[in-house]
């Protein structure tokens, strides 16, 4: 039964990953209607915390710890890294870029989560064991598939007929020569964007600790993020107009990112973080953009590449090393601390012998 105890992370974040890909397959749309970022963020925001919230109180009501001003002042911030701040710079950075850059920097979030996690001690690493070679390697070779992703297109493997084709060579050539003029700008704000996903991994390390009740943290954290968005959104834009969704499918797709992305999926993550740590939970990001395509090719006829086919396989490669190398890890946890316990115990019975000896 214990191991399949340890295999609840790893299929928690697998089903993480899926919604995350479904969501990103809907924020597609959303963009290509031109719905408004920071309205998005706020509806969706506000949507995941009228959900959670009864199911808080109702779940953990008994277990709740006080909520103390430090307490929110990390939620707070917690909101502003993980939230509000980051999807507007990952929506913007889309934008300026395009939404295979984007991924490529979701990608390198666990390789810059794992070297953020290293002065704080949450993650050592041990060159002279197995486990933490594996990682090391794992992190490398995750980020090599990601930049294989982002860099290198390969030959079609599935060809669309001629018109499709035609339009889509159309779109790639408008859409590189707007990335000539705002490739910088959109690079830097993904690169902050990446810093502060994975600076949220690190903080969600410390509210777990002082906080655990998953579902209860994650409401006042989407609650703090819906004010923030709507506060940044009404100082740029008070034209009311930008808040009425101009089709259907968008206020679908802002439901469901909002009970799943922003609800569900962030209770599943901070419960990970808290069970096996930040650099565990982040190194499962790279998936979402396998997921993503292999959902993109059969519902919206996107073109498949070579490139997308190998970086995706030894993102996978390398996410075996990394899991592999923090299984070893925690498994030798319980093992050490058994055996400092047998020599402790060994020691005293050795201490009572020679005291019952002296005369």
């Amino acid at each position: 039964m214990k191991r399949y105890v340890e295999w609840y992370p790893i299929i928690v974040m697998l089903a993480i990953d899926f919604a995350f890909a479904i969501s990103n397959i809907l924020l597609k749309k959303i963009i290509m209607d031109g719905m408004n970022h920071l309205v998005f963020i706020t509806y969706r925001q506000s949507i995941s915390t009228i959900f959670l919230a009864p199911i808080a109180f109702f779940l953990e009501r008994n277990t709740r710890p006080k909520l103390t001003p430090q307490i929110l002042c990390y939620l707070f911030l917690s909101a502003i890294v993980g939230a509000s701040l980051t999807q507007y710079l990952f929506l913007l950075g889309i934008q300026y870029t395009s939404a295979t850059f984007a991924c490529a920097f979701v990608n390198m979030v666990p390789v810059t989560t794992f070297l953020m996690a290293l002065p704080f001690g949450l993650e050592t690493i041990n060159i002279k064991d197995r486990s933490g070679r594996a990682k090391v390697i794992g992190t490398l070779i995750c980020l090599g598939g990601a930049l294989l992703l982002t860099f290198y297109k390969g030959i079609p493997l599935i060809h669309f007929s001629d018109q499709q084709t035609e339009s889509q060579s159309m779109e790639e050539h408008i859409s590189s020569s707007k990335r000539k003029e705002r490739w910088i700008f959109g690079s830097l704000i993904l690169f902050a964007g990446t810093l502060l996903w994975s600076s949220w991994f690190l903080l969600q390390s410390f509210i777990g600790k002082k906080y655990p009740c998953q579902y209860s943290s994650t409401v006042i954290m989407t609650f703090f993020s819906a004010i923030q968005s709507a506060i940044l959104t009404f100082s740029i834009n008070r034209r009311l107009s930008i808040w009425i969704p101009k089709e259907m499918i968008d206020m679908l797709s802002v439901i469901y990112t909002g009970l799943i992305g922003s609800g569900l999926c962030y209770v599943g993550m901070s419960w990970c973080v808290k069970k096996r740590g930040p650099v565990f939970t982040a190194a499962f990001s790279p998936l979402v953009q396998v997921m993503a395509a292999m959902l993109d090719v059969p519902f919206l006829h996107e073109q498949l590449n070579l490139g997308s086919v190998m970086g995706s396989v030894i993102v996978i490669v390398g996410l075996y090393f990394l899991l592999w190398g923090k299984t070893k890890e925690i498994q030798k946890v319980p093992q050490e601390t058994a055996e400092k316990k047998d020599k402790e115990l060994t020691f005293q019975v050795h201490e009572s012998n020679d005291e019952s000896r002296i005369p």
